[in-house]
């Protein structure tokens, strides 16, 4: 039986993590996010009722659970505190629930401001970010002159280390992409604003963490992104600012690699990806607007529309090996419910996909709850993408909604 359940996207992201994190959550009792910033957005469906979260782990819905931000997120104390008053006019009550690593590093309002003049600046050239801070409060990480959640304790040593970082920042500002600087003291302020947040959910998070899993609790570690977006493994230029691999479990939350028990891989059953970078299966007919239609792919967090294109196993093949996937969970199947002809990329033959070609099963998938009620033509897709990347489906989801799952093999 696992203790402790990884959630990964293996494509571009929008895979449907949310759903699955906030599925698997109702037989667990913690649930960690180890990177990336409110750039992700996962959207939960309870009951016909819509919730998008961007920081909070999907886990928050569920009464008892403990959810934590770990030190590999970057973290917009602005963005925290609107999601959090969303979720308690929802009556979803984060306090005693919620803990944040104080190694986490802040996004401020001057992070904001130069990702956005750098992709105004690329033009044509930009890599497609969402222009909330998140690569410049990577950057001021991984330099040394970070702010982290921590520093809220101490307000001297905290303007001290603001003045030094905004000095750099708006002289780049002014110099560099003629906009407007910031204010010292007005930032040092609105930081100051929030130190009931930091006074409520403040935890050293590996320690915290540790002893959950000392106490038997069961554990969810929730992955925002996806495998292609990751820094080092992804499309690179045109991805995101931390690891959305494997490895940044480890590092973005301070717990051993022996702690996670299983991997499960989130493959949406054709491919979609938001902002600039290759897509090999994209696709610009009518096929990929279909796609677009039923699937609804709108990013959760921009609004932007997600380019489609058919599922690509090669660089599923891809996201396996790095991340060493336990399983998958195949998402969005029902979406492709209505396609006479269906095409999934086994081969790249001079950067262009070589396919193979499927019949539809034409049928409603929704309802289903059994994988031997489903149609014959959609167990020979599943079974064909299990054989290719040489690992189970162990859960399909057939639908938008907590309930609409066909569950395979169970993890707790």
């Amino acid at each position: 039986m696992n203790k402790s359940i990884a959630i990964l996207g293996a494509q571009w992201g929008d895979e449907g993590k949310g759903k699955i994190v906030d599925l698997l959550t109702e037989k667990s009792e913690a649930v960690v996010r180890f990177q990336g910033g409110h750039n992700a957005g996962h959207t939960i469906v309870v009951e016909n009722k819509k919730t998008i979260l961007h920081l909070i782990p999907s886990g928050i819905l569920h009464n008892d659970v403990k959810c934590i931000i770990g030190n590999g997120v970057v973290l917009s104390l602005d963005a925290l505190s609107d999601e959090i008053e969303v979720l308690q006019k929802n009556n979803i009550d984060v306090n005693g629930r919620l803990f944040i690593s104080d190694n986490c590093p802040l996004i401020l309002p001057v992070h904001i401001a130069l990702d956005q003049a750098r992709e105004q600046k690329k033009g044509k050239e930009k890599i497609g970010t969402t222009g909330r801070g998140i690569g410049p409060a990577y950057e001021d990480k991984i330099s040394r002159r970070g702010i982290r959640f921590g520093d809220l304790a101490n307000q001297q040593n905290l303007h001290e280390k603001l003045k030094e970082l905004l000095e750099y920042h708006n002289f780049i500002l002014k110099n560099y992409y003629n906009c407007e600087i910031f204010d010292i003291e007005e930032t040092y302020q609105n930081l100051l604003s929030h130190y009931d947040v930091y006074k409520n959910y403040l935890i050293d998070a590996p320690l915290y963490i540790e002893q959950l899993f000392l106490n038997n609790k069961k554990i969810v570690f929730e992955g925002a992104q996806g495998s292609l977006l990751d820094i080092d493994h992804g499309t690179y230029p045109f991805v995101t600012s931390s690891n959305t691999t494997i490895g940044g479990i480890f590092t973005g939350s301070g717990i051993s690699p022996k702690r996670v028990d299983y991997t499960l891989a989130i493959v949406k059953a054709y491919t979609t990806r938001v902002g600039s970078g290759p897509f090999v299966t994209e696709l610009f007919d009518e096929n990929g607007k279909i796609l677009s239609e039923r699937g609804h792919e709108f990013g959760a967090t921009t609004g932007r529309e997600r380019r489609c294109g058919w599922l690509d196993l090669v660089a599923l093949k891809r996201s396996i090996i790095i991340n060493g996937f336990t399983g998958i969970c195949l998402t969005k199947l029902d979406v492709l419910d209505t396609f006479p002809k269906i095409k999934v990329c086994i081969e790249y033959k001079d950067n262009k996909p070589i396919y193979k070609e499927y019949e539809g099963w034409q049928k409603s998938l929704s309802g289903i709850k059994k994988y031997s009620d489903l149609p014959d033509k959609a167990k020979i897709y599943i079974k064909d993408i299990e054989n290719f990347l040489e690992i189970p489906i162990d859960i399909i989801s057939n639908g938008p909604g907590r309930e609409e799952n066909i569950i395979i093999n169970k993890f707790f």
